[in-house]
């Protein structure tokens, strides 16, 4: 970029255009680079400031000072709470001299400069500079989710998945991009999953997995995906930090479902993608100029409610998560206890925390995730009948799909997942605490086993 003409937009700080578009020519474009060249710390022009660095700067600080201040440098205002920006638009310099194509400098702050919000907006940008500084990589943001593995897959277009098991909604993507690309999934679950993969496919890895909130050994997928030249990406929703670091595994791309615990509180839809350092440059290039045309963008209201969700993430997430482990190991007690009416009706507890061969000693679990085993787990049922029946007997857990949220919630996962087996009980951990949680599930325990001998007795009265 040496040799560019610099846009000066205040003392000690420049800006440099941006280069040619290279993906839609007159729309896509690259961000323009804020430099403090002359600013009296020693940068220059071919050593830039970007808003990724800026974002990144507190990552020696712990998690709760990283998602409370790491968007500082965007304040434009002297509020404490950051403003909520609705404008989808935003007005050009009204010099003449002073227009550039797609570099919109915004004179109060550079770091905060916007067009269109298709593309970005204030609410958004800093949402995704939080999160680049929490996930360790530079993070984008989409509409959903879904939108963003979506997106993930249309930029790397690669010609198999490997995958297995997991959240529904992602495979329903793969079936969507078999339409027009003849993209191929392959069994991540077979021992030679890796044998036909070729340079530039994918395996991608949900750790811990839906619905059973199980782990998986990221090093070991990593090793194996780049043996062959492949890609690793990791749908991280169920681990966000401070429980799980995947680009600390050998993790290329990591994904998570915002709308789960970095909203956490059941009102917002969001997706992220974060990016290794290593792919940095071209990657997230190319991923912004694709967003913007395909227009999964989230909202300028969802990117005000993750920035306020965010500010809490590690105290929520670490108390939801203690409180899932302590309820896992009292069930997994009481379903072996023969005096317990847990014993009558549960069939078996899934969870990170119970896998015991891959924790013990020094193993690989123990190592991928210090700082707890994530806040959903799963409950098989004796049948389908008292998973159907359970939920509706609780009162602290909402029977409703999703997870993530400060209220606990509890799924017959049938509802919305048509290939699970119909005894599966999904369960989120919210805020409630472990020992009222624990208290209501005995009770909905004993209401179901009521509702079983009064029905038992109806039968056998009818039959006489």
């Amino acid at each position: 970029m040496a040799g560019d003409e610099s846009i000066s937009v205040g003392p000690g700080v420049s800006v440099l255009p941006p280069t040619q578009p290279e993906l839609v020519e007159g729309i896509a474009h690259e961000n323009p680079v804020v430099s403090d060249a002359g600013a009296g710390n020693d940068t220059t022009d071919s050593d830039p400031v970007t808003a990724t660095a800026l974002a990144g700067r507190l990552q020696h600080l712990s998690l709760s000072a990283q998602t409370i201040h790491a968007d500082d440098f965007l304040n434009s205002h002297q509020s404490v709470a950051p403003p909520m920006h609705v404008s989808t638009t935003f007005r050009y310099n009204d010099d003449p001299d002073e227009l550039r194509p797609w570099a919109n400098i915004n004179p109060n702050n550079p770091y905060d400069s916007h067009v269109y919000s298709r593309d970005s907006a204030p609410n958004t940008t800093r949402l995704e500079a939080v999160l680049t500084s929490i996930l360790h990589g530079p993070a984008l943001t989409y509409s959903s989710g879904l939108s963003a593995f979506h997106a993930l897959l249309v930029f790397l277009n690669p010609k198999r998945v490997a995958i297995g098991g997991g959240y529904h909604g992602c495979h329903g993507v793969i079936q969507v991009l078999s339409k027009l690309t003849g993209l191929r999934t392959v069994d991540l679950l077979d021992p030679d999953f890796d044998a036909d993969l070729q340079p530039g496919d994918v395996v991608h890895v949900e750790t811990p997995l839906n619905p059973t909130g199980e782990a998986r050994d990221l090093a070991y997928y990593a090793e194996r995906a780049h043996k062959k030249g492949c890609y690793l990406t990791v749908d991280a929703t169920f681990a966000p930090p401070p429980l799980l670091d995947p680009f600390a595994w050998g993790a290329d791309v990591i994904m998570h479902s915002g709308t789960k615990y970095f909203g956490g509180h059941s009102d917002m839809l969001c997706g992220v993608l974060a990016i290794n350092p290593k792919h940095a440059g071209a990657w997230v290039r190319g991923l912004r100029e694709e967003r913007l045309v395909l227009g999964s963008v989230m909202g300028s209201f969802e990117g005000w409610l993750g920035v306020r969700s965010l500010r809490t993430l590690e105290v929520r997430v670490k108390k939801q998560s203690a409180d899932a482990e302590k309820l896992v190991a009292w069930l997994e007690g009481a379903r072996k206890d023969a005096g317990s009416v847990a014993s009558e009706m549960v069939a078996e507890v899934k969870h990170a925390s119970l896998q015991a061969a891959a924790m013990e000693g020094n193993g690989w679990l123990a190592r991928q995730m210090p700082n707890g085993f994530g806040p959903v787990f799963a409950v098989y049922m004796k049948d389908a009948d008292f998973a159907r029946r359970l939920p509706s007997k609780l009162a602290l857990f909402h029977h409703a799909t999703s997870l993530g949220g400060v209220e606990s919630l509890v799924e017959w996962r049938a509802m919305t997942d048509a290939g699970v087996d119909k005894r599966l009980l999904r369960f989120s951990i919210g805020l409630e605490g472990f020992e009222d949680l624990r208290d209501d599930l005995i009770q909905g325990f004993e209401a179901l086993r009521a509702e079983r001998a009064a029905k038992d007795a109806g039968v056998a009265v009818a039959g006489a």
